[in-house]
């Protein structure tokens, strides 16, 4: 089954032509500024509804991409699919994820669905861990520590007292406690990944750090010593989808991330992301989306 629904954008593709190969690894953040147009401050702690995070479009939870800061979901109600770093899981209620900075997941948001996220800051001096888990709370009462802590932090957020943003920090540094005893919980239990996964996973690293460069499937699986074939045949099982359509998805995610948060020309983001042509971004974007970037950018 395919979390993610799409057509591969390879048909469009110009063979005769040599990818612009920028890799210029500058965040959404820095292009931006370089853009002149500051965006919205994510740098510091904050909590947010899992839900609210697809306002705007269910392309900003379920499209391939990566944030900053390290994020921690907690699912209390309902349940889907989320896929980290090319490895796709269901997730239910009292599911807690955590996904360092940097690496590359999307997932689904059903109507019955909430939780919360938690977004450490760019800049959290805390003990967290540098792979991402998921974590099955069975226990009622690690349930309700990791509820009661996360409100804890919120209501500190939100109090206005003097020394707020401090003692928002001291339970967030208690959040990252039992965060640390749960992973231990759960190391007890785990299976060792086997082949599949381990390939799917250093794909999905290396696609994270030069989905920008232009370099196609091909090239990709050069890096990782397979063929082509078998690339897609891994990402197939360990997430359901395609190794192009991982690659293209997350390098459309980031399109239109600049397109609605920046003024960057688009010429500059088609460059930006390693196309060939401007004319070659717009089909690209528009077969994916159903929007040219143009229309994408004023329906805001």
């Amino acid at each position: 089954m395919k979390l993610f629904t799409g057509t591969p954008l390879s048909k469009f593709s110009d063979p005769s032509a040599k990818p612009d190969a920028r890799g210029s690894g500058a965040s959404p953040a820095e292009m931006a500024a370089a853009a002149k147009t500051p965006p919205a401050n994510t740098s510091k702690l904050r909590i947010v509804p899992i839900p609210r995070l697809a306002a705007g479009g269910r392309w900003r939870v379920e499209a391939m991409r990566s944030y900053s800061e390290p994020l921690l979901l907690w699912f209390t109600r309902g349940q889907g699919r989320i896929t980290v770093n090319g490895v796709t899981r269901g997730y239910g209620a009292h599911n807690a994820i955590f996904i360092p900075a940097g690496v590359m997941h999307g997932y689904d948001v059903g109507s019955q669905c909430y939780g919360t996220a938690v977004f450490f800051g760019r800049s959290t001096d805390l003990s967290l861990p540098d792979v991402p888990h998921h974590l099955r709370i069975r226990d009622v009462g690690p349930q309700a520590e990791l509820s009661g802590l996360i409100d804890n932090v919120q209501r500190e957020l939100d109090s206005g007292k003097p020394g707020a943003e401090r003692a928002a920090h001291h339970h967030l540094g208690l959040l990252g406690v039992w965060l640390e005893r749960q992973v231990e919980i759960a190391k007890a239990d785990a299976k060792k990944p086997g082949a599949a996964a381990r390939l799917a996973v250093r794909y999905a690293e290396l696609l994270e750090r030069d989905f920008r460069s232009g370099k196609g499937v091909a090239e990709y699986a050069r890096e990782l010593g397979v063929t082509p074939t078998h690339l897609t045949r891994v990402c197939n099982q360990s997430c359901g989808r395609s190794a192009s359509d991982l690659l293209h998805d997350r390098v459309i995610f980031e399109a239109r991330l600049l397109l609605t948060e920046t003024r960057m020309p688009i010429s500059r983001v088609s460059q930006e992301l390693g196309f060939t042509s401007a004319a070659y971004f717009t089909r690209a974007f528009q077969h994916r989306t159903g929007k040219t970037p143009s229309a994408f950018r004023k329906a805001g």
